[in-house]
């Protein structure tokens, strides 16, 4: 074996050896030491997002099963931050509730993300089964990481089943492509394809575990219970970095790979898309708990981001990362009160945000900027986000989903002032009284705050984007 295949894989590498020193200092260190393992996490998983955005060629390993390239390093750095801000948000609540048990947060949550990284990054079909079911597996355990729960262990085993059952129809449908083309090299595959029945209903079970992640209709069932039943910072996880490596996936594997049949699977997406946002939303009206309320909003933002996988164009592969850039800061900001709000009162009904500017002005305004970017309302970053994705759909003809995804965001724009109307105007006899963040949350919030309002500005980004797509 060339060991030089393993250099290639550096981001993997770097993020095992980080996993496996906090498994060695939480089982070792002391415990008076043990205070010092939320700093270190967060500095560990600083380095790595820094290493992601190293400079780096483009190459393979393992004779082709491993492929790295800026786009999927640019994936790697991105999902990197949303795990980041996840830790910041999330310690307060370790800390209260789960203090003895806070290491293996930390190495499941990177353990799914090294699972992403290899889906990211894929070359070979089992590769990528391979990353999805790594990426899965600690994700249940994340889910029903609230041992005193019902509803937590509810949620995992809803979780765990759903995921087992997309799992084994996805590679179902990777068996029946192999049986169909004969490789499952993503770079031979495209010269063996020719649309016959079999190879496109392997596609269509291949597919299914991807639209479970991104909890695309109707795939979506599982999302709102797992999502109320999580630990709101789970949920957070779930609903921006999961959906990210899913996306990123999606697109790279539908257009590089099955390009060629896209005659065949863009009327699926067409179709998905246009279910999620408008099922989607129409359900998040009628919703009284929070975490249901973003559950089903994460829902119609990935019938968003499907827009860029059908444009399967370099502009629509820069319109989904900067789409999922800006999400990622609104998102979290949004879980992450919704997490403070819920350790102050003890539930997560939207009632409890009624007269909440009166006492809590700070958290109130962040939440309607970023209630506000997830609408896309400018001048905040969504609106650039939404505008940059139409415009990739738009160019390659789609006027009418277009036209459709537009409609629905005027729906989207009255169930989100459903909270800022809570927060500024619903009169509240006993409002949530005053109270401070901790410090990691603090950061986090202002990390946000500056994607939310800044990243509108960021056309320099999005320009770097488009050149990497470009390129690929």
């Amino acid at each position: 074996m060339d060991f030089s295949n393993f250099l290639i894989l550096r981001n993997e590498i770097f993020s095992v050896a980080v996993i496996l020193f906090l498994l060695l200092f939480d089982l070792c260190a002391p415990a008076k030491f043990r205070k010092a393992l939320h700093p270190i996490a967060c500095l560990l998983l600083l380095a790595q997002i820094v290493f992601c955005c190293l400079p780096a060629e483009s190459g393979t390993a393992f004779g082709g099963m491993y492929i790295t390239t800026p786009i999927s390093s640019a994936a790697k750095a991105l999902m990197g931050m949303g795990t980041l801000l996840v830790f910041l948000f999330a310690k307060k609540w370790l800390d209260n509730e789960h203090e003895i048990a806070k290491g293996e947060f930390y190495y499941l949550t990177l353990n799914t993300l090294l699972g992403m990284y290899f889906m990211v990054s894929a070359g070979h079909f089992l590769m990528f089964f391979i990353g999805l079911e790594l990426a899965s597996i600690p994700l249940a355990c994340m889910v029903a990481f609230d041992k005193k729960s019902d509803i937590s262990a509810e949620a995992g085993a809803k979780y765990i089943l759903n995921a087992a059952f997309a799992g084994g129809i996805s590679l179902f449908g990777i068996s029946l492509l192999y049986g169909a083309c004969g490789t499952l090299y993503f770079a031979d595959l495209p010269q063996a394809l020719h649309a016959t029945p079999l190879q496109i209903a392997g596609l269509i079970f291949f597919a299914t575990g991807l639209f479970f992640k991104l909890s695309l209709v109707p795939y979506h069932s599982w999302t709102a219970d797992v999502y109320q039943g999580a630990p709101t910072n789970v949920s957070a996880y779930l609903s921006v970095i999961s959906k990210t490596a899913a996306a990123v996936s999606l697109f790279l594997i539908f257009v590089k790979v099955f390009g060629i049949m896209a005659e065949s699977w863009r009327p699926v997406l067409y179709a998905l898309a246009i279910l999620s946002i408008t099922i989607a939303n129409l359900f998040a009206i009628k919703q009284k708990n929070i975490k249901r309320f973003l559950a089903y909003s994460s829902i119609s933002q990935a019938g968003y981001v499907i827009l860029g996988v059908v444009a399967a164009s370099p502009h629509g592969l820069a319109g989904l990362f900067y789409y999922l850039f800006v999400y990622m800061f609104a998102n979290i900001a949004a879980f992450g009160i919704a997490s403070l709000v819920e350790r102050q009162s003890g539930n997560a009904q939207i009632s409890t945000y009624d007269g909440l500017y009166k006492t809590n002005p700070k958290l109130a305004v962040l939440m309607m900027f970023a209630l506000f970017s997830l609408a896309g309302i400018p001048p905040f970053a969504g609106f650039f986000s939404k505008f940059f994705i139409f415009a990739a759909a738009t160019q390659q003809g789609y006027y009418v989903l277009v036209l459709i995804a537009l409609l629905n965001t005027i729906i989207s724009l009255y169930y989100y002032l459903l909270i800022v109307k809570a927060m500024f105007i619903n009169p509240n006899d006993n409002p949530l009284p005053a109270f401070k963040s901790d410090n990691g949350s603090r950061l986090a919030m202002c990390l946000c705050l500056a994607g939310i309002v800044l990243g509108g500005i960021a056309g320099c980004f999005y320009n770097y984007l488009s050149n990497l797509a470009i390129a690929w």
